[in-house]
């Protein structure tokens, strides 16, 4: 496991992805599952823990992308309900806060102490992208973080918005370091002339 002592002290500032970075993306795609299956058991009487396991499993066979459609065939629902499935993703009031990973907190706490900055620079919704960092339990550390939406400005890989925050922060590309696992991070950093270090270097296998 890479512990912080072990990057370059030189880096000053660290960017972060959000989704399957800090915290596992599933952990709130399922509480959303959880209450849409809620919401069909009011409205269409459809058995709640059905109806949430098999989002969850058309989540992991399939993806995210196609949960509404199976759904939707599955249980012969209203094309409707797609709204309130979208509405939901973006802006719903999860029962749970989202926890982030171990190594990711303890990486965030050790950046704060050693007084750098921290960057959130997502992709996605920005609603949606909110949505989930108020929610998450960042035990304190809320205040430290700077966010950044990226589809605000062009979504990753274009660098325009890694552009924007070197520039609002007065930063040196050689002192910031990207955390992102996807491809996306990967040529967003190549392009912008930045270092990138992938979480899973900091998991224990």
């Amino acid at each position: 496991m890479i512990r912080y002592s072990d990057i370059d002290e030189r880096k000053e500032a660290f960017i972060f992805e959000l989704d399957d970075v800090l915290y596992p993306e599933k952990d709130y795609l399922f509480q959303i599952y959880y209450l849409f299956g809620s919401y069909l058991e009011y409205t269409e009487l459809t058995d709640q823990k059905e109806a949430t396991s098999f989002m969850v499993d058309t989540y992991l066979s399939e993806g995210k992308e196609v949960v509404f459609d199976r759904v939707k065939e599955k249980f012969k629902l209203d094309e409707k309900y797609r709204f309130n499935f979208n509405h939901l993703n973006i802006t719903a009031k999860l029962p749970l806060k989202l926890l982030l990973y171990q190594d990711m907190l303890t990486l965030l706490q050790d950046i704060v102490v050693d007084r750098k900055k921290i960057f959130i620079l997502t992709n996605g919704n920005p609603e949606q992208q909110l949505n989930k960092i108020k929610q998450t339990d960042w035990q304190g550390l809320e205040s430290y973080l700077i966010c950044y939406f990226a589809n605000e400005i062009a979504p990753k890989p274009e660098t325009d918005s890694v552009d924007l925050l070197i520039k609002d922060h007065n930063l040196q590309r050689r002192n910031i370091l990207m955390v992102g696992n996807s491809d996306i991070d990967r040529q967003c950093a190549d392009a912008s002339g930045i270092d990138l270090l992938k979480p899973i270097e900091f998991t224990e296998v």
